[in-house]
């Protein structure tokens, strides 16, 4: 496990940069709060390490023998994306008024299944696995290193969900919010698209 490391290192960029899920928190926890975002962050956060897991046991291989289902992925995730960003771009500002209640926002069951078909989650994984697992015992290895990399990136997700706590202290309007609803959909139907037109 001389790799842990490099692991550690690689997994902080992979979770840290923005991507569709960061987005997601960053939106969720502007309109929700810090506390309604952790379980979102631990769903996400839970299922890119299994799907770690996953890869390393055999389904990256499969996915490599069947490119069509490697595009089926790809297009579902960015057709969802898609729909993600709609939501966040028509979605009404939070109300000032503590007392009120908000919407609902993403699931814990739908953070989880964002990456499932999040490509830029898929591709992480292949890296990990082509990259970072070696000779020896390697259940052992993937095990570890999908714990490493739930433990890198919760604190990671957790950092995206605090900008969006900070962002609705320093927004005030309902307008500036719709301004950066606008905004964060953009980005994510940006990081969505540029996967499968790269």
């Amino acid at each position: 496990m001389a790799s842990l490391l490099p692991f550690l290192l690689f997994a902080f960029v992979a979770t840290i940069t923005p991507g569709p899920t960061n987005i997601l928190v960053l939106s969720h926890s502007s309109r929700q709060g810090l506390l309604a975002t952790l379980p979102i962050i631990f769903g996400a956060c839970a299922a890119a390490a299994l799907i770690v897991l996953v890869v390393g046991l055999g389904a990256g291989e499969t996915l490599l023998r069947f490119p069509r289902v490697q595009q089926a992925m790809a297009w579902g995730g960015v057709l969802w994306l898609s729909w993600l960003a709609l939501q966040i771009f028509r979605s009404a500002p939070p109300s000032l008024n503590p007392t009120e209640q908000q919407e609902q926002g993403l699931s814990v069951l739908g953070a989880a299944t964002l990456q499932l078909v999040n490509p830029k989650v898929w591709m992480m994984a292949m890296a990990v696995v082509s990259v970072f697992v070696g000779g020896g015992d390697q259940t052992l290895q993937l095990l570890v290193l999908s714990l490493a990399f739930l433990l890198v990136s919760l604190p990671c997700m957790t950092l995206w969900a605090l900008l969006g706590v900070g962002s609705r202290r320093l927004i005030g309007s309902p307008q500036a919010f719709r301004r950066m609803n606008a905004v964060l959909a953009s980005l994510l139907l940006l990081s969505a698209w540029l996967t499968v037109l790269a």
